[in-house]
């Protein structure tokens, strides 16, 4: 996608649009218009293509990776262009086995269901799902004791498009029954500034390009973060300035949001600050660190350490979490010395 550079950029509209559904606004509909992920889009391509010249419906397909990098985005982009209907759900909301039936049964020819937190299904749920993926079929008992009886439900030919922030804690007879398994990575920066400056023409927020770069630089390398950081950058612009967000406005923003230009916030200064102060910089246990920073182990582990792990703040060893001495030189602390 061609950016446009040394300009300003998406003045106002006479009349903006509300933002009512600003989320689904600025979804991409298409491969072409999604950013980033090249090589996961260039794959998606050809199998989409090929499943579509077999007219049979795209294998089942597993997404895993960090929250907010757009797995939920890719799971519609590929029923549009399958051009196939898709039924989303999630993990914890498929508690039996007819909840899962009646999902199923409702799906038609090709359609796509998509399970976010898919590592959280029931596990009697999961077995039933298996020979629905394989077979298309679904196995059902239906009364109890001797007069139970197994009915065999033939399902539409589907795809399975699954979604986790915790791959690790899949099983792995489902994880082995999905023909696709990607890992969506971080964004560099260029990529999210192109995100940026497109949600700014939709939300009709005027921008310049070296706004757009301030917080692209300070999105943790996620779009759902580079989004909410412009939304927030965009009142500020609008109360504390003339509503065009500038570099400098920009800055003050997140200044006043207290997220740095490495794009840690306060949380992640407080997680690398406390092993640093009360830990001596590690190592120290994902139990003790939860307990002494008041967060949940799950949260730390799935929002925070992906992107402390991804710029080298952290480390995970086998005895526990160590902070980097690049993290005691952002956060202003000497730095430990080794000793043998």
């Amino acid at each position: 996608m061609k950016k446009e550079k040394d300009s300003l950029l998406f003045p106002q509209r006479e009349e903006g649009e509300q933002e009512l559904n600003f989320e689904a606004g600025i979804r991409p509909k298409s491969l072409d218009d999604y950013v980033g992920q090249e090589k996961l889009k260039a794959n998606l391509k050809i199998f989409i293509e090929a499943a579509k010249a077999r007219c049979e419906p795209l294998d089942h397909v597993l997404f895993h990776g960090p929250p907010g990098l757009g797995k939920t985005t890719l799971a519609h982009i590929i029923s549009y262009e399958m051009g196939v209907n898709i039924k989303a759900t999630s993990g914890p909301v498929i508690e039996r086995a007819g909840d899962l039936a009646a999902i199923l049964t409702n799906l038609q020819d090709k359609d796509v269901l998509f399970i976010d937190e898919i590592h959280r299904l029931n596990h009697v749920v999961e077995e039933i799902l298996y020979p629905a993926m394989e077979d298309f079929k679904l196995d059902l008992i239906i009364g109890q004791g001797p007069s139970a009886r197994i009915i065999k439900l033939e399902l539409p030919r589907f795809t399975l498009i699954g979604a986790t922030t915790r791959a690790g804690l899949m099983t792995s007879p489902l994880r082995d029954r999905f023909g696709m398994i990607s890992r969506l990575e971080f964004y560099n920066h260029p990529e999210l500034q192109i995100i940026i400056e497109r949600s700014a023409r939709i939300f009709d927020i005027a921008i310049d390009s070296q706004g757009s770069w301030v917080i692209a630089c300070r999105s943790r390398g996620t779009p759902r973060v580079a989004n909410r950081l412009l939304r927030r950058v965009r009142d500020y612009a609008q109360v504390k300035a003339d509503g065009f967000i500038t570099q400098q406005i920009a800055q003050e923003a997140l200044d006043l949001l207290e997220v740095d230009h490495n794009g840690l916030d306060k949380m992640d200064r407080k997680l690398l600050s406390t092993i640093i102060e009360k830990f001596n910089g590690g190592p120290v246990g994902i139990e003790t660190l939860s307990a002494a920073i008041n967060e949940e182990k799950d949260t730390i582990e799935d929002v925070y350490e992906p992107y402390l792990l991804q710029e080298g703040f952290i480390d995970r060893t086998p005895r526990g979490r160590v902070v980097t001495p690049l993290a005691y030189k952002h956060l202003g602390y000497q730095v430990k010395e080794c000793k043998d």
